[in-house]
């Protein structure tokens, strides 16, 4: 039996920002594209985010090595378009308030720089030469010229133009509700809208990633974390001038903990209003207000900007990371399920590290071999069996 012919060469199922990414590479390399959302584009995670493309946060391994590659990506490959998503070269400061904070931020600046990533050591006296108006009681904190920050939303609708102005196509409220196949190959999506064959599928269904994955009978752990993000009413021009955070952010990334962790994170926008994060708790997808999340964000915000005690919160909002057990994104081939892939998993980093995602599977699908190597992110990593739902509630 001749195999079904494809009326695409790539469905890629979720409009998110990964998602679109991924269409503007693969249609820029001559792929044909089908991106199919079942909601509004860019209304999942990439609609909850504050816009951070971040090496500072990130110790040696492969997600920090992916995320350098993405950073080229952002400035060398979608530079010309950077104007369109407010892209803002503002760099980060990393502060700490304890002199063992400091010693555990100097250290890891030591590694971060072994793996190719720009710091400054900055000293107390030095501080306010960066930030003016951040507590005075601070030990000391590094600089990171390479982080920078966009506006998620213009990103992810930009790049589904470029796409679309590629050949892509783009259909919003068409869900998946299975997949076709030809023995253990996927071939295409059944969805709402009617059946779309391709040469291949790729998940990037962020936060819901895992039950996509289900429906072809393959297992992604990739479960919510909830996060909130607090936005002030619009203060002068550069009161805050560069991302800045503790230093016990990096440890919250990276743990696993279940229970609400919260560090501050402070920037501006273009706008003046301030965004201040950031909470991370495995509630499931539980949309209630947290009064001890908004409280905490609230409360290290004002001791690690006094001023902020004078501004008034305009609102809250928040969203759900795609987390992974093993904090790291599922990106690549699935051979359990050949023909489909997967990008995914990228739990709060996905905005910084989509457009090295979106290079390095449209890389692939073309038959090139990546820039970078894929293996450490392998959609078969996983076990086969339940996904890690410790202290997760639905």
């Amino acid at each position: 039996m001749s195999p079904r012919p494809a009326a695409a060469d790539l469905v890629v199922v979720g409009a998110g920002v990964v998602g679109a990414a991924t269409a503007y590479f693969a249609a820029r390399a001559g792929l044909r594209v089908t991106v199919v959302e079942r909601g509004a584009i860019g209304g999942g995670t990439s609609s909850a985010g504050e816009g951070n493309l971040l090496v500072s946060d990130k110790e040696p391994g492969p997600e920090l090595d992916l995320a350098l590659y993405a950073q080229r990506a952002w400035r060398q490959d979608l530079g010309e378009h950077a104007d369109h998503w407010e892209f803002e070269a503002k760099g980060g400061v990393v502060v700490a308030a304890t002199e063992q904070g400091l010693a555990s931020l100097r250290d890891l600046s030591v590694q971060q720089r072994a793996a190719g990533v720009e710091v400054r050591d900055v000293p107390h006296a030095e501080i306010h030469a960066y930030e003016p108006h951040v507590s005075p009681d601070l030990r000391g904190a590094a600089f990171y010229p390479q982080d920078a920050q966009l506006q998620p939303m213009l990103a992810v609708a930009h790049l589904l133009r470029l796409a679309r102005e590629s050949g892509a196509l783009v259909r919003a409220g068409t869900e998946v509700t299975g997949f076709l196949r030809d023995g253990d190959r996927v071939t295409g999506v059944r969805t709402t809208g009617g059946d779309i064959p391709a040469g291949a599928v790729l998940n990037a269904a962020g936060t819901w990633a895992g039950e996509v994955a289900a429906l072809a009978r393959v297992h992604v752990p990739v479960r919510p974390r909830r996060g909130f993000v607090l936005v002030t009413e619009p203060l002068p021009p550069r009161t805050v001038r560069h991302k800045v955070y503790a230093a016990e952010y990096v440890g919250d990334v990276a743990s696993s903990d279940a229970a609400l962790q919260t560090s501050p994170v402070v920037e501006g926008t273009a706008a003046g209003t301030i965004l201040i994060g950031a909470s991370r708790e495995r509630v499931g997808f539980d949309r209630s207000v947290s009064l001890p999340a908004v409280s905490a964000l609230a409360a290290k915000a004002v001791a690690l900007f006094p001023m902020l005690r004078q501004a008034r919160l305009m609102r809250t909002y928040l969203g759900f990371r795609p987390y992974c057990p093993d904090h790291l994104p599922v990106i690549g081939a699935d051979p359990r399920a050949p023909g489909l892939w997967h990008a995914c998993g990228h739990e709060g980093a996905g905005i910084g590290l989509s457009a090295g995602t979106g290079k390095l599977i449209s890389q692939a699908l073309a038959g090139r071999r990546p820039d970078l190597d894929l293996t450490p992110f392998a959609p078969d990593r996983f076990s086969g069996g339940p996904a890690d739902t410790e202290g997760d509630r639905t």
